[in-house]
């Protein structure tokens, strides 16, 4: 994925409007509050609601989630 950083540090979640981290293993860009995944196709972003990939089963960061919907 080739996105500038400059771009990237501008971007914004559509839903919730928090910062978005880039998840290059998986060619996504990751909310970093609600964790919806938003594809990256042809080092374009698609920032649509309706495009948006469902929170993973870890944490934006990485660890794993404990809240009410949480595996244990």
């Amino acid at each position: 994925m080739n996105i500038p950083a400059d771009l990237l540090e501008i971007l914004a979640c559509p839903s919730c409007h928090a910062p978005l981290q880039a998840n290059d293993s998986e060619n996504l860009l990751e909310c970093s509050r609600c964790g919806l995944r938003y594809p990256v196709r042809d080092d374009i972003p698609v920032l649509l609601i309706d495009e948006a990939l469902p929170p993973s089963t870890t944490g934006a960061a990485g660890e794993a989630s404990s809240g009410p919907g949480a595996l244990a």
